[in-house]
């Protein structure tokens, strides 16, 4: 069974991460009418928000994009930095909303930052032991009950982080969309293949978040499933 939730999982992932890098390459291949690129926007977004703090920068890789809330910096890859396209427009402006997000201490992304922590200790944990239990069965010297509290926490915290990353995603993009429109940044066509973009940027962090949900309800299973 964990099994099949594996190569389930793993298929959908590969699809929709291929679907996602098949849409930003099509759009990407579409000069925008406004012939501003990614950074460009970015630092307007920002500055429309009156957010005076935060870098705009450009990183190493392919959809390497993301916000740092540590550091305060919008991290772009080079497509999207120097890229005058629909794709470049809404990721760009997406990372922004992260930082608008910040900015207006939005409450899931609180959350999700107050998770990061807990999320990292619950992963190393939760390797450890799988791990562990590998070599002559629980190894640890633990009772089977006691290792399955650990790994069904362990995968409780885990599964939250990637449940509350959601609204975190799904908000981001809307505020991009509706700036990136409203400031007429993109023409309505340009706008149906940005909108278009995020959507099936959101739907990897859709697929984790089932992935571990159902990973979470295996474990449970297996070692509680069998109790009066």
């Amino acid at each position: 069974m964990f099994l099949i939730i594996i190569i389930v999982f793993a298929i959908a992932g590969f699809v929709v991460s291929n679907k996602l890098k098949s849409k930003f390459k099509k759009y990407s291949q579409i000069p925008l009418q406004a012939n501003l690129s990614g950074a460009e926007i970015a630092k307007l977004m920002l500055a429309d928000n009156n957010i005076t703090d935060v870098q705009v920068l450009s990183v190493e890789g392919q959809l390497s994009d993301h916000y740092n809330p540590a550091n305060k910096t919008v991290n772009l890859s080079p497509d999207v930095y120097y890229g005058r396209n629909a794709a470049a427009a809404a990721v760009a402006s997406h990372e922004c909303g992260h930082a608008v997000q910040h900015a207006t201490s939005y409450t899931w992304l609180n959350l999700r930052s107050t998770l990061v922590p807990l999320q990292n200790s619950a992963s190393k944990i939760l390797n450890f032991v799988l791990i562990a239990s590998l070599f002559g069965g629980f190894a640890l010297g633990l009772p089977v009950p006691f290792i399955g509290y650990i790994i069904v926490g362990s995968y409780s915290i885990i599964t939250l982080f990637t449940v509350v990353t959601l609204p975190v995603e799904f908000d981001a993009s809307n505020r991009a969309l509706a700036w990136v429109k409203t400031r007429n940044i993109v023409t309505p066509y340009e706008y149906a293949m940005s909108k278009d973009a995020l959507k099936w940027a959101a739907m990897t962090y859709v697929v984790a978040a089932l992935a571990a949900l159902t990973t979470l309800a295996y474990y449970i299973m297996v070692f509680f499933g069998g109790r009066d």
